[in-house]
């Protein structure tokens, strides 16, 4: 009896594939004529015999999930190489199936592909949110090379959404859902499979947000119900409309997805009932000429909704998605969305990248076209990225965007995410032209940096000679290309800096135990500090991960450490001097308010010779900062506050600059800098000790000044002192 049962469940089996395989050749030639029916029938085979005895949570012969991804993609009606990467996708991670058993089946492109999609190993002793990370920059390397494996990955996804409800562990659940939604439902829409996009999403809100799903698709049903008749009423009207005016089209209702609903409800916080467009209208033309036509139509008569209309014929989207988009107050009295297209834009709509196979003639997509921007633009994040974690991160900022649409000067369109300012357009020109930003002019006018940018606006980027990105930039920017490029900046900075410390310490510390420093030499204790390179080294000396004393020894076991390598300051106190308010009748500055008082910035002590800015404070009077001053991105939204004022001259006024110094510790040192500082005619008003190790110690002082040439003249000759490793000029 039991061997009947067995042999029954068997035979159940043997059917449900071999009926899974007939349909699959099916669709496959149905969507496409070319299609290699016996390639596929063969790919089916070795899946199904890599697969046996494998199933799925839901009891399924486990073949079945790669046949229905196959089935998934047919509906793009795509080429045969690509239903077999589906069918052979889990082969390599799963089975005892190697690269070289499908390379030998299939040949070099199938099997290229299947490596390219097979789902990544498990990295250990990584948190889970590396390992996420990690599992997408691998993803996002294979796409580069070839846009198939983005293709199957998605409906590799789509069918595991379908079929989530199987899996037992609600953790496991939650994070296959939370990552459908953060990254394959964005990817989906930024290659214009709209579909894919709306089924992904929508099946992730289910499992997220059930109870709110189920309210919406009650509503929906009740509307269903109440207005069969009401859009059959439109669509008829909008037909007849459109007829009068000699256009003919094809004129549909759809409903839109419960996760757009609730999205749409948020964004604008409205509740359902407002909403104005959850059947939206779809009108499908011929020709270009007739979709504008069918715009004029629809305009002459219903009153357009002022704000929208939205034009994506002549700026598509970046992933080449075309449409027309107005909102009417419509027939019955309805404020109703329409769509305009052509049946070749509404094909893109709903294909994507699918629907322009550049591989029908045996090549890989490439990702040199405008559509693919993006990726190469996710592939300068991945190079710039410190770590894992903050590719990802980056990668999101990317991901999720509403359009903004601005010009070069030049006249040239720029693709931008809404809350985008003139730092990420240009960072979106180009890395150099981002790193060297030091303003910017929108329509004519220089704003500040963190302006947002609107529809429309032409933006002319300043530029200086020498790259100098500020850190605060990370503040606003939006883009993860801007926030990737600046990081990299300030890091690769603040190593150079650490270097140059570490060599400047190491230096040193080899001459007080009288013994000659060679640079070369250090290469021979790398391994015993664990750095790659001698640059490494001092980079870590200087940022005080490794100790300088210890370097010695390695180098110089027999060495004696002795008194000369302690430290024979002490910490000199700060004291905070307060400049009291000057009237603004005794300063050499034209453009003040008559009789205000006037306050020098204590964050970027401004001097005669400095281009200024004044801020008017209500009750204080006016502050003048130096033009740039960090602190004024504070004030870049009350542009009222600000006024133009600049030098007349030096006057016999004394003014406070601050300078950082980078001091050697040995005897004299201080004396000598403050010797410098008298014989040059100024004066030192307050002294901070701000770091200090065995070798070196910071200095911030605040020197009293008649001007900027003054205090560079200072800095000049502090620079030729043998005991001052650096100084420059310091702004907070």
């Amino acid at each position: 009896m039991n061997n009947i049962c067995c042999n029954n469940k068997i035979e159940m089996k043997e059917d449900l594939i071999n009926n899974a395989k007939e349909n699959l050749l099916k669709k496959a030639k149905a969507s496409n004529s070319k299609a290699d029916l016996a390639r596929i029938s063969k790919a089916v085979d070795m899946s199904v015999k890599a697969h046996e005895g494998q199933c799925r949570a839901n009891g399924e012969p486990y073949v079945m999930h790669p046949i229905a991804v196959a089935e998934i993609l047919t509906e793009l009606k795509i080429d045969s190489t690509s239903i077999i990467t589906a069918l052979l996708h889990d082969t390599l991670e799963d089975t005892k199936v190697t690269i070289k058993d499908i390379e030998k089946e299939f040949g070099t492109e199938v099997a290229k592909l299947v490596d390219g999609v097979t789902k990544l190993a498990k990295i250990e002793y990584q948190p889970e949110h590396v390992k996420q990370a990690e599992n997408f920059r691998k993803l996002l390397l294979a796409i580069s090379e070839d846009i198939r494996v983005l293709l199957v990955k998605l409906a590799d996804r789509l069918h595991n959404m379908r079929t989530i409800k199987y899996i037992k562990s609600a953790e496991k659940r939650l994070k296959i859902t939370h990552e459908t939604m953060e990254i394959y439902s964005p990817l989906a829409e930024r290659i214009g499979i709209h579909k894919f996009k709306n089924e992904l999403q929508d099946l992730a809100f289910a499992e997220l947000h059930p109870e709110i799903r189920k309210s919406i698709m009650s509503r929906l049903e009740f509307l269903r119900k109440e207005g069969i008749s009401l859009v059959e009423t439109i669509v008829n009207e909008i037909d007849a409309t459109l007829k009068e005016e000699g256009i003919k089209a094809e004129v549909t209702g759809r409903e839109k997805t419960s996760c757009s609903i609730w999205r749409k409800m948020e964004r604008k916080n409205v509740a359902f009932e407002q909403l104005a467009d959850i059947i939206a209208f779809r009108i499908l033309v011929n020709t270009v000429q007739e979709a504008y036509q069918a715009l004029g139509a629809i305009h002459a008569k219903y009153h357009m909704i002022p704000g929208g209309f939205k034009d994506f014929i002549s700026t598509p989207k970046n992933n080449g998605y075309q449409s027309l988009h107005t909102l009417v107050m419509g027939p019955e009295q309805r404020c109703i969305e329409i769509q305009i297209r052509t049946f070749d834009m509404h094909e893109v709509a709903e294909l994507g990248v699918a629907a322009h196979w550049a591989y029908k003639q045996n090549h890989a997509v490439s990702t040199e076209g405008t559509q693919f921007r993006w990726i190469r633009e996710l592939l300068e994040i991945l190079d710039n990225a410190s770590s894992a974690e903050e590719f990802l991160e980056n990668t999101k900022l990317e991901m999720y965007y509403d359009q903004v649409f601005c010009f070069t000067p030049k006249g040239e369109l720029i693709a931008l995410p809404k809350g985008a300012t003139p730092v990420d357009f240009a960072f979106s020109l180009h890395s150099d032209i981002g790193l060297s930003c030091i303003g910017a002019r929108i329509n004519g006018r220089i704003v500040p940096l963190k302006t947002q940018l609107e529809n429309g606006d032409q933006v002319e980027i300043l530029r200086s000679k020498t790259p100098m990105p500020s850190p605060a930039w990370e503040k606003f920017v939006v883009t993860g290309k801007a926030r990737a490029e600046i990081r990299k900046y300030v890091r690769s900075k603040q190593h150079e800096e650490y270097v140059n410390l570490g060599r400047a310490m190491l230096t040193k510390t080899f001459q007080q135990a009288e013994r000659t420093y060679h640079e070369k030499q250090l290469s021979s204790i790398l391994e015993e500090f664990k750095k790659e390179s001698v640059v490494d080294l001092l980079g870590s000396i200087g940022e005080g991960v490794v100790n300088r004393i210890d370097v010695l020894k390695a180098m110089y076991p027999e060495q004696k450490i002795d008194k000369r390598f302690k430290n024979p300051f002490s910490l000199l106190k700060f004291k905070s001097k307060k400049s009291p308010a000057i009237e603004s009748k005794s300063l050499p500055i034209s453009g003040l308010i008559p009789g205000m008082a006037i306050h020098f910035a204590g964050c970027c002590h401004p001097l005669p010779g400095d281009r200024i800015v004044g801020i008017v404070n209500t009750g204080k009077g006016i502050t003048i900062h130096t033009a740039d001053c960090e602190m004024l991105e504070n004030f870049s939204g009350t542009p009222e506050r600000w006024i133009d004022v600049s030098w007349e001259g030096t006057g016999s006024e004394q003014y406070v600059g601050r300078i950082k110094v980078t001091l050697s510790n040995e005897s004299g040192s201080l004396a000598n800098i403050t010797q410098q500082i008298a014989a040059s005619g100024a004066n030192i008003s307050n002294i901070k000790v701000a770091g200090r190790s065995l070798d070196f110690f910071e200095l911030f002082l605040d020197i009293e000044v008649k001007g900027v040439h003054q205090l560079t003249d200072l800095i000049t000759s502090l620079r030729a002192l043998d005991c001052v490793h650096s100084v420059d000029r310091y702004k907070a």
